[in-house]
């Protein structure tokens, strides 16, 4: 198949042609250039691509172009996501890329009033982006019709198995015309996702534009092996006095008491505007939080994993890990906020002794070395607190237990309980 070196070639219509270049799309990504093709062929995919590949308009394109106009009262596609903040993101998307279109593209998900959505599906819908639960829901209501739907994306499709969404995937599959175009999208290809992918499509395309879990090539990681929590919150403000290198930051913690911690020092040290997302926060405070990100109002985000995956933000400096994540794909969605559309970017991370275990398995998952740093001399090295040593002790055990059932443990060991900075 030749390669497309325009938009112009995959023969959108003009509607699209016009809002894709409105977009400041000029050429298609690796993943656009094979797999829109095929969709518009009328293939199943299987595509696997990091997040800032360019996988959203991918599959929104030719899903565009087969549904061409507003057409009836009832859905012709769906598009699955796992996270409310997916929803409203990919939502945006796809409005900027039908924008010459009278398409109606309607966002649903949960924890937020069912009633206006129920009144949205009835003024008519073409496009339904929504997470897995608020469809059965509105469909076991009977507010929702589904024998028109000829088109079903799942996004984020590893996600969704790390979520437990799998049981009310197949209750969708169950209620869907058969006769339709399925196509799943995922980061990985973990065993999860193959049996998804073999469960529900027949005779797939499999697009594989990086090898899984590759990080993004704009990307430069490094990592620093830092002693404790309060070295690390010293490092971050140290990196933030350079304003114009680090101008719009992310910063990812494992724990929300972890991302208020930063965030409030961040603030009361003037390195921000500063505003802090996880789950505890409202709906609308995450909203308002990522918008602002977006728009340049803020030069820091502080975030647990809440939006590795659901900010689209094009112009992040650097990614900042202040904890190592636990749940090593993590780690690649993390870094791919920053060097996205051609943009490059820097990756961060900040390791104590506990975490080491991690970036070894992160390493072999990303199939290359994190280039390693010293730190730099002007960062103040604290002092590790009894407690803290303590439990990166506890921690160390654990995983060798874990990986050793037959290790003894070094626990009570003085050179664990030492602190030798």
């Amino acid at each position: 198949m030749a390669e497309a070196a325009t938009f112009e070639q995959f023969k959108l219509n003009r509607q699209l042609l016009d809002a894709v270049k409105e977009a400041g799309f000029v050429i298609p990504t690796d993943i656009q250039q094979k797999a829109i093709p095929v969709i518009l062929g009328g293939q199943e995919v299987i595509g696997i691509a990091q997040t800032g590949t360019g996988k959203t308009a991918a599959y929104l394109l030719p899903v565009l172009m087969k549904i061409k106009y507003a057409q009836g009262d009832d859905p012709r596609a769906v598009i699955l996501v796992p996270t409310k903040e997916l929803t409203l993101q990919i939502g945006e998307h796809a409005a900027q890329l039908a924008k010459y279109t009278d398409l109606r593209i309607l966002c649903l998900y949960g924890g937020v009033g069912i009633k206006p959505q129920i009144e949205a599906i009835k003024k008519g819908v073409d496009i339904l982006i929504t997470t897995p639960g608020r469809f059965m829901e509105l469909y076991l209501q009977k507010e929702l019709a589904t024998k028109l739907i000829k088109t079903l994306v799942i996004d984020e499709a590893d996600r969704m198995m790390d979520m437990g969404f799998l049981n009310q995937i197949r209750k969708i599959m169950d209620v869907l015309p058969r006769k339709r175009q399925n196509l799943l999208f995922s980061a990985t290809f973990s065993e999860k996702v193959e049996k998804l992918s073999a469960d529900f499509l027949e005779f797939p395309v499999k697009i594989e534009v990086t090898p899984q879990s590759t990080p993004a090539r704009q990307v430069e990681q490094v990592l620093y092996h830092v002693p404790n929590l309060k070295t690390k919150i010293n490092f971050i403000e140290y990196l933030l006095q350079d304003r114009e290198e680090f101008n719009r930051v992310m910063i990812f913690t494992r724990t929300k008491s972890n991302a208020d911690a930063v965030s409030k020092y961040i603030d009361r040290k003037e390195l921000g505007p500063v505003r802090v997302v996880h789950s505890n926060k409202s709906q609308n405070t995450r909203i308002n939080a990522v918008n602002e990100f977006k728009e340049g109002g803020l030069r820091v985000l502080v975030t647990t994993d809440v939006t590795a995956r659901g900010i689209d933000v094009t112009k992040v400096s650097h990614v900042i890990n202040f904890d190592v994540p636990i749940l090593y794909e993590d780690y690649v969605h993390r870094i791919g906020r920053t060097g996205r559309a051609f943009q490059e970017g820097k990756a961060i991370t900040l390791v104590t002794k506990a975490e080491e275990y991690h970036i070894e398995k992160i390493e072999k998952l990303i199939r290359e070395k994190i280039t390693e740093k010293k730190l730099p001399a002007e960062i103040e090295i604290a002092k590790t607190s009894f407690e803290e040593a303590q439990a990166m002790a506890r921690d160390v055990d654990q995983r060798k237990r874990r990986d050793d059932p037959d290790f003894k443990g070094a626990f009570h060991d003085k050179k664990y309980l030492r602190d030798k900075e």
